[in-house]
């Protein structure tokens, strides 16, 4: 544990100097790496100002803690090249109810150490999907594949496990399932914190499109000369701006069919979609998007890509998915480089996944043998800062692969779990565990039950006369933390179902057809892992999956 670590070296508490009933200053002398900074979830948020040599070095806010510690998060002092700091916080909360600020409990527990301590401490920490190491995570940015290399950055809170001060955190992988943490690659600075965005290469760098959200949301750019590791901010940002309140998430792809580059962003409830022929010099083209698909919400994290010879838009939306909340919805059309045009009626909705717990889905930038690899944020917004994790806040779906199909007058992307995936696939076991996939063959109307000795359950049945799939979390474990969690996700299964992957992780299920016509993403929290199946209407194979 964090606490037993502390303890362990010895540091002296430090003395804050107290100005006002909410204001404070601590004097740090830079002995050690990191202020340890204690976190209580149920408080305010304190704002904390690094001043170094009299310079703000650092701005961030933390809930720090009134009356117990949940947890720690590292302020990294050697980053400022100085043996002394000076951080000025300033409280919100109500002093009526939480008492003098002088009595606090973070004064007792901020320390300065040389380490911290990223050891997993969560039970329900995924065993094959990406995490971060600590603090919150949302939405998957800037993804990329080169020379070998697998890149995901992603939306991180490093002074938190709840949603505040947006940075681009960066995960790299060579086989899209084991993840190695790598440094941050681009924090807030003058102009705003770092929102949701994409990388595209150009030669030997890196170039990443990014929303940088002050008081208006507006688009920047940064370039990186060293693989994506390190990012230098294009001295003339912003590169786009607007009049709009809710402008952001920009995808960037080469278009080889018109020889240029295309942007493609959210704009309140519609896309808006730019070109260029230089990366910084933007023209806007068009908009999509009035009176199509779902306007529950608003329009997020677009992506627009080309397969098999079609135009897939991307558009996540909050709220407004399906069973409430966040989810991902797509168009299929046409797009000449200027304008996107959609093949369905407007009327039409489309869904990429039928669970509660899939958003923010974009593609990578340049995967090879020309897929559309894509992830997801594996959460929902009407619950995700309450889910019962401390140390980490949310994980990514699996991989997957996007294609085409057609039923009936529409067509329709396909799904399926990355070939990647079939590679942790290990040896048959008889009983369910926390971390498998269980293979169904279906005979005909299927009901599969995951049990375990506390009376938890999940049940997933498949209806052919009516052409559905469901899942029902409702007495699956945890559920109190939220009125919104408990519910049955429902997904048209577009003709007959012969063969269901279901991947269980220590949090998650996912279920696919094995043909790609069907996914569902959700969340569960069993206060012991299911090892109980029983299956009407199919066989199950179970696999253990090999990490």
């Amino acid at each position: 544990m964090v606490a037993a670590t502390l303890v362990a070296l010895g540091a002296a508490a430090l003395t804050p100097q107290m100005l006002s009933d909410n204001h404070a200053m601590l004097r740090v002398s830079v002995d050690g790496r990191y202020l340890l900074l204690p976190v209580q979830e149920k408080e305010e948020i304190a704002h904390l100002r690094v001043v170094v040599d009299n310079n703000l070095v650092q701005t961030l806010n933390v809930r720090l803690a009134v009356d117990k510690v949940d947890y720690f998060v590292p302020l990294d002092l050697k980053r400022y090249g100085s043996d002394k700091a000076l951080v000025d916080i300033t409280f919100h909360g109500d002093r009526r109810t939480t008492g003098a600020v002088k009595d606090f409990a973070c004064w007792r527990e901020m320390k300065v150490s040389d380490t911290f301590d990223t050891t997993n401490r969560e039970r329900f920490r995924p065993a094959y999907h990406h995490t971060p190491e600590y603090g919150w995570m949302n939405d998957p940015n800037g993804m990329f594949y080169k020379d070998g290399v697998w890149h995901l950055y992603y939306q991180l809170n490093p002074y938190g496990s709840m949603w505040e001060n947006m940075t681009w955190g960066h995960s790299t992988s060579r086989d899209l399932i084991h993840w190695q943490a790598e440094p941050i690659a681009i924090e807030p600075d003058a102009i705003g914190t770092i929102f949701s965005g994409s990388c595209v290469t150009r030669g030997d760098d890196v170039v990443a499109f990014y929303t940088t959200a002050g008081q208006n949301q507006t688009q920047s750019m940064a370039i990186s000369r060293d693989g994506g590791m390190t990012f230098d901010k294009y001295d003339n940002n912003p590169v786009i701006t607007a009049n709009i309140p809710d402008f952001r998430d920009p995808k960037v792809f080469w278009n080889a069919d018109i020889n240029r580059w295309n942007l493609i962003l959210a704009a309140g409830q519609e896309m808006h979609i730019y070109s260029s022929a230089d990366l910084t010099d933007w023209r806007f083209e068009s908009a999509f998007g009035k009176e199509y698909g779902n306007h529950g919400g608003v329009w997020e994290c677009p992506d627009l890509m080309k397969i098999d010879g079609k135009w897939v838009l991307l558009c996540n939306i909050n709220p407004g998915g399906p069973f409430g909340g966040s989810a991902t919805q797509y168009f299929v059309g046409n797009f000449d480089g200027h304008k996107f045009t959609c093949e369905s009626m407007p009327k039409v909705t489309k869904w990429m996944d039928y669970g509660k717990d899939h958003y923010a889905t974009v593609s990578f930038y340049n995967a090879p043998a020309g897929r559309h690899v894509v992830l997801a944020w594996m959460s929902n917004w009407q619950y995700a800062n309450q889910v019962p994790t401390k140390q980490f806040r949310s994980a990514n779906s699996l991989p997957r692969d996007l294609g085409l199909f057609t039923h009936g007058e529409e067509t329709y992307l396909s799904v399926k779990p990355s070939p990647e995936v079939d590679a942790i696939r290990g040896a048959k076991v008889k009983k369910p565990t926390e971390a498998c996939e269980i293979v169904v063959d279906i005979k005909s109307a299927m009901e599969l039950t995951l049990a375990n000795a506390a009376g938890e359950k999940v049940i997933l049945s498949y209806d052919p006369q009516a052409q559905t799939l469901s899942l029902d979390r409702t007495r699956s474990g945890q559920t109190a933390f939220s009125e919104a969690f408990p519910c049955v996700t429902v997904a048209p299964t577009h003709g007959s179902l012969k063969q269901l992957r279901v991947f269980i992780d220590r949090c998650s299920i996912e279920v696919f057809d094995a043909a790609g016509h069907v996914a569902m993403t959700n969340l569960v929290f069993p206060t012991a892992p299911y090892d109980n199946l029983s299956v009407k209407g199919g066989k199950a194979t179970i696999y253990q999956l090999s990490i």
